[in-house]
Parts: structure tokens; sequence; C-alpha cells
């Protein structure tokens, strides 16, 4: 297969799979309500999904040696009291990713 052929196949099966997952709640439900449970879950799965990417974030962690994980704990402060403040969830992706860059870059805890 050539590679322009094989690039159009896969764009392709991309597109069908997308357009699939969008068009399947309406040729499930169609107008009638979703049942109790969709709803459950579509209210808690983006807490979820954040939850499970923190911790999948702090597991590396050295908790018991310098810098004792000090630049994520104030990262996610930070993070958690700017999106408290400003409901912003853009401001709190680009603050708390900056953030942890200069602590980490710039070895603010060196001194640990």
């Amino acid at each position: 297969m050539t590679d322009t052929l094989q690039m159009l196949v896969i764009i392709t099966a991309i597109a069908l799979a997308t357009f699939t997952t969008r068009v399947l709640p309406f040729l499930c439900f169609g107008s009638r309500e979703p049942p109790a449970m969709l709803s459950t879950i579509e209210k808690n799965l983006p807490p979820m999904i954040l939850l499970l990417l923190v911790i999948y974030c702090l597991k590396d962690v050295q908790w018991l040696s310098a810098p004792y994980g000090i630049p994520e704990l104030l990262t996610i402060a930070v993070v958690a009291g700017l999106h408290l403040w400003k409901r912003n969830a853009m401001l709190s992706i680009f603050a708390g990713t900056g953030l942890y860059m200069a602590l980490v870059q710039f070895n603010v805890f060196s001194f640990l």
C-alpha cells in the first residue's frame, strides 16, 4: 500500500469511528429521555477523569527525598485556588503548567 493510500484509509477509518460515536446516542435514544444512570455518568465523569489524571501525575513523585513533592503540592494548591476563585479552566491549566515548569526548571527548592 502506498503512503498516500494508507493515510487516506486511516483518515477514513478515524472519521467513520468519530462519526459513529457522535451518531450512536441519537440512534439509541432518539427523542426520549436517556436513562438516569447515563445522566449520572455524564455528570460525574469529568471530575473522575481529572482525579485519575492527578493521581497518575503524582505516582512517580519522590515523597521521601528532596524536594519532597513540594512543587507538585504547591502547584495543585495554586490551580485549585485559581479555579475556585476565577472559575476559568484555561487560566488554571496554563497557570499551573507555567508555575510547575518554573519550579522544576529553576530548581526553586534546591536548598532542601
